[in-house]
Formats: C-alpha cells, structure tokens, sequence
C-alpha cells in the first residue's frame, strides 16, 4: 500500500479545488494526502469523494455543511467525512488544512464524527503532506501512513457535531439560535414559537435532531462561541453575549465539553 502526497498549496479560486477533486478521485492509491491553506471566506461547494475523508484544520476554524448539520473544526480537531456524503465547507477564518484520503476498504465511516488530532497523528500527517517538499524514503513513508492510519481508528471524538431539523420552522429558529446564542434559551418558549405543548415540543425536537433541547443549547452555544474566540474576543464578553451570567459557568461548560478551558484551549491547538 502506497500513500500520494499533493503539494501544499494557497487554494484561491475554484479551478484549483477541481483540479484538487479530479487528482483525489483519479488516483488509484488507497491513501492520499493533501495540504491547502485556505483564506477567511473561502467557500467550497457541496461535493463528496469516493474515499473516505479526514479533514484536518491545523490553524484557523472552518465549518463543514452537510444536508443534515454542520460540524465545526477548530485548530488540532478533523472530521472524518464518510465516502459519498456531499458536503460543503466555509472558512471562518485564515485555515491551514490537511486531509488524508482513505479507501474504505481500509477506513470506513458510517456517519460524520469530529475528532481531535493528538500530538502524534498531527505530527505523522504533518511529515506526509510536506514530503514532496522533503522527500523521504518510501518505506519510511509507509511505516508513517501504517502508523497514522492506526492512529486514526484511536482518535477521541469530540461533541463539535450539531444536527440540523429537517422541519423548516425549528430550522429557522435554530438558526437565529446560532446567530444570537443563548444559555437560558426556555423549552416553552420554543414550544409556544411552534404551536405546541412542552411534551410536544421536546418529543418533536429529539425525533428531528437526535438530541434533547437541552444538550443541543449546550453544544450550539459552544459552537457558536468558538469562532469568536479564535478571533481573539476576550472569554468575558463571549461567555456574557451567550447568555451566561458569569465567565465561571461558561468556563465550567467548556471544560465539560472540550477538557480544557476556553483561554487555553484554541491557544493548545494551533499549529
């Protein structure tokens, strides 16, 4: 088994996406490498791969888009995209990608998922994407491709996935949820938007995003928190715009949420 690398390159306009596309799905590798940086605002159409993708954000923060949710990729996080998922992606901000290109045969997805990138697997991507920059030995190069793939199947997934209603008006109204978060957002106030009791409503929202009201606040909140912060917005005024009364309970969240607090955590990860 062989892994191809494309050079690294600044993605800035939409030919050289395809050009990228054409080379991923041309190839008869079972293993593809691929480095881009991409500029704030990029955006790449809905498209998908016969192979299943790790999409890696080594710097800056970018959201996937799929028909079904949206998935946020801050820096040291990827999300593994299953073969033949259509797909979109945004730059929220300058963006440092990497992806690998797998097989399914070798890795296969049944569902999106984000994952953080350890240590050892960025460093084991970093050295594939850089070698046709560097060249390196090709058997040096498989124990590396061996190593990372076994390092992928361990990777620890973390609770940066959030499902979207098919329904059109709680799609609505998640949508200014993200666009205006807010921690004390109320089940009934929802429930009245919507025409519908409270058990009505909790029922209807499980069954259209597979997560109770509750947990999906939670995770939107921090969704919508992230790009902020990677922008360097101070915790206070991020924390108190979505809602928390205190730095204190919103730093309580992030810990839950991601193991880290939110003045170390984008901090950790870039790079």
């Amino acid at each position: 088994m062989r892994v191809i690398t494309l050079p690294h390159k600044d993605a800035k306009d939409e030919l050289q996406h395809q050009q990228s596309l054409s080379w991923i799905e041309e190839s008869g590798e079972a293993v593809l490498a691929l480095g881009r940086n991409y500029p704030a605002g990029f955006r790449v159409p809905l498209h998908s791969h016969t192979k299943t993708q790790l999409w890696c954000a080594r710097e800056g923060v970018v959201l996937v888009g799929t028909a079904r949710g949206s998935w946020m990729l801050p820096p040291g996080h990827g999300l593994v995209i299953p073969a033949g998922l259509e797909h979109s992606t945004e730059m929220v901000s300058d963006v440092r990608m990497q992806s690998l290109y797998v097989e399914t045969t070798v890795v296969a997805a049944d569902d999106p998922r984000v994952v953080e990138v350890t240590p050892l697997a960025g460093n084991l991507m970093e050295e594939l994407v850089q070698s046709d920059a560097h060249p390196i030995a090709e058997r040096r190069k498989r124990l590396i491709m061996e190593l990372l793939l076994d390092e992928v199947g361990r990777l620890p997934e973390r609770p940066l996935g959030l499902p979207f209603p098919a329904d059109a008006r709680l799609a609505r109204l998640c949508h200014h949820f993200l666009k205006r978060p807010a921690a004390n957002a109320s089940i009934d106030d929802w429930a009245v938007e919507l025409g519908m009791s409270r058990r009505s409503f909790t029922r209807f929202f499980r069954a259209e995003t597979g997560l109770s009201f509750v947990t999906w606040r939670q995770q939107a909140c921090l969704f919508a928190s992230l790009p902020r912060l990677a922008e360097g917005q101070s915790v206070t005024t991020v924390a108190l715009d979505a809602g928390y009364e205190n730095i204190a309970a919103f730093t309580t969240m992030f810990r839950r949420m991601l193991g880290s607090s939110p003045s170390n955590y984008l901090k950790a990860r870039v790079g």
